[in-house]
């Protein structure tokens, strides 16, 4: 299994190169005077130091080891703590926090660069900031001013954590049936009672005090959706001049027993009467969870892409390392016993795949990470208008298929090993489990895709999907000279005017049929990312060729082969797709339930 290592060189590339990242940046005042490229290429140096130094190496004996629960208390696996601190030391807790309470200010394009490493090097781990990160975000921008005084620095420092409360035992996707009630103290505090489940790093040693953000019911709640609000409930109370009180009324039950990211732990949290504060306008909470759902839903796209990267790394050097057979056109290396795997056609397809796969979510990630910044840093309001519009639209693409194509990239690294990538020690039966989960939490990706296809496309009549179809139109016009660009510009083209006539498809079938949407959905949600990531792959070759020809590393050429390869062998999947959705409902509803 080789160690995992930052890909820096193609993280300079995206952000430099593909994108020109910090002229974002630059024409951005609000975050201008916190990023220029040297400060961002320190962030990405030093970033690749921690995560392949610190985290990378925790990664296999966390998964051993496990949390432990004892009497509500839970230990972290070996090493877990002071890797923490070594987080804290350097500030990453708070690295695209609001400067104003402590934060750094950076940019979500840099930022998602870390986040990547992180959970490439130890995704267990690396959701412990994730998660503060989310509970940052929705206090930063729905918290009273005094709730951000006491609260923000702290968790941007690290040395207070945060968990989002959102999941009940028979709430999940539904959350307008929540039963954790919210009563009203005459103080403006609240009594918060119920259960939670599946709280991600609910509990643990790490930090001296850890906050939730917990959604409950007020007593005169409108049913439903409409009725559920957020309230900031802290496990040690926090006094008026900043130091820590007594334990709030909540515990932790129990931690689950997983099949993956078993060096986290995910707690039962029962909330006994617990004293919270209202976050935000009462029975809005959702509004206020949202606003950190797009960052956390392309946050956990990047997972997918970080356990990708990592299993990439094993499965090339392995191919690379391990002999079988001799290649189809004679022996490479004669004076071994038998050539390299590399040689192989399938092994060269698995490996290209993989790449394809990789390097192109990376690219959509920081495409994403791009319409975030403007949509939160722009003071054009009609840039930050159509920005906001493409977040909303891509997010749950980037949720959704970069965790699809992230867990299929696992198994086929997995599959690179043959037997030995079903032994433990080899470590890609871990990136395997571990990716699982990513396609099931913050909303899985069934939902994703309705979300994308019912309230994005068809609920807009497809006016957001619009904004996407025009900025790659806008791509392929602007270089329709460019001639190393011309064979990708026609089949990206081909593409999108598929991916058009299916969106018309659906819209219209929607208006006379219920069932349309699902039937859809998850099919269109492929087919919308397969297209996506040969816009990328085309931006890429527009970097990448020109300076192809004299590259001697293999850097640029091999940038340029494997989009050919991913609009060769890839891109023709969205032909299949648009074919099943055509196909429309009465297939998958026709059999009765007995039938089935």
């Amino acid at each position: 299994m080789a160690d995992y290592q930052a890909p820096l060189r193609d993280m300079r590339f995206v952000l430099n190169e593909v994108f020109d990242a910090p002229s974002l940046w630059a024409s951005l005042p609000k975050i201008a005077e916190n990023v220029d490229p040297d400060t961002a290429d320190a962030i990405l140096e030093e970033a690749g130091k921690i995560t392949s130094g610190v985290l990378a190496p925790l990664n296999r004996e966390a998964d051993e080891q496990g949390c432990k629960w004892n009497e509500g208390e839970v230990s972290t696996p070996e090493g877990f703590k002071e890797a923490y601190q070594t987080i804290v030391e350097g500030g990453w807790n708070g690295l695209g926090g609001n400067p104003d309470f402590g934060g750094m200010g950076m940019p979500k394009t840099l930022v998602a660069q870390f986040e990547e490493m992180m959970q490439g090097a130890n995704m267990a781990f690396g959701l412990a900031p994730m998660l503060t990160a989310g509970a940052c975000l929705a206090l930063d921008a729905h918290g009273s001013q005094e709730l951000k005084e006491k609260y923000l620095p702290n968790m941007y420092s690290g040395v207070w954590s945060g968990a989002m409360d959102l999941t009940e035992p028979h709430a999940g996707t539904d959350l307008g049936i929540i039963r954790t009630k919210a009563e009203p103290n005459d103080d403006g505090s609240f009594n918060i009672t119920g259960t939670k489940i599946f709280i991600t790093w609910g509990e643990h040693d790490m930090a001296e005090n850890i906050i939730h953000l917990v959604l409950a019911k007020l007593p005169d709640a409108p049913k439903g959706p409409k009725g559920i609000s957020l309230f900031l409930v802290p496990k040690f109370m926090v006094n008026d001049d900043g130091s820590l009180g007594e334990r709030n009324q909540f515990s932790c039950g129990s931690i689950e027993k997983k099949m993956g990211i078993k060096g986290s732990a995910t707690c039962v949290m029962n909330f006994d009467g617990a004293k919270g504060w209202l976050v935000g306008e009462e029975n809005k909470g959702l509004v206020a969870m949202f606003t950190m759902m797009n960052y956390e839903r392309l946050g956990v796209g990047i997972q997918g892409i970080g356990a990708a990267e990592a299993s990439l790394q094993s499965a090339r050097e392995y191919a690379n390392e391990r002999i079988q057979s001799r290649a189809p056109t004679g022996a490479q290396q004669p004076e071994k016993a038998a050539d390299p795997i590399l040689v192989h056609p399938d092994v060269r397809r698995m490996l290209m795949t993989m790449k394809s796969y990789v390097e192109g979510g990376r690219a959509f990630s920081t495409y994403v990470a791009q319409w975030l910044d403007i949509s939160k840093y722009s003071d054009n309001d009609e840039q930050r208008k159509h920005a906001e519009g493409m977040v909303a639209l891509l997010t749950p693409v980037a949720k959704a298929f970069l965790t699809d194509r992230g867990l299929d990239t696992t198994i086929i690294g997995q599959q690179v090993f043959g037997g030995h990538g079903f032994i433990r020690e080899w470590g890609q039966e871990q990136l395997v489990r571990d990716c699982r989960i990513t396609q099931i939490y913050e909303g899985t990706n069934g939902i994703q895709a309705m979300d994308l296809m019912g309230r994005k496309v068809v609920g807009s009549q497809g006016k957001l999907y619009e904004l996407f179809a025009q900025d790659v139109a806008a791509f392929i016009e602007a270089n329709s000279s460019d001639e190393a660009l011309r064979p990708y510009l026609e089949p990206l083209a081909a593409s999108l005017e598929r991916l058009s006539d299916v969106t018309e498809h659906v819209v219209n079938q929607a208006a006379n049929n219920p069932e349309a949407i699902g039937a859809a959905a998850v099919d269109y949600l492929d087919m919308f990312g397969y297209t996506a990531l040969a816009y990328m792959w085309a931006k890429v070759v527009k970097a990448a060729a020109p300076k192809a020809e004299s590259d001697t590393s293999g850097f640029y050429t091999g940038k340029v082969k494997t989009a050919r390869f991913y609009f060769d062998r890839l891109l023709p999947k969205t032909v299949s797709l648009a074919e099943g959705i055509r196909s429309g409902s009465d297939a998958m509803m026709a059999p009765a339930a007995n039938e089935i």
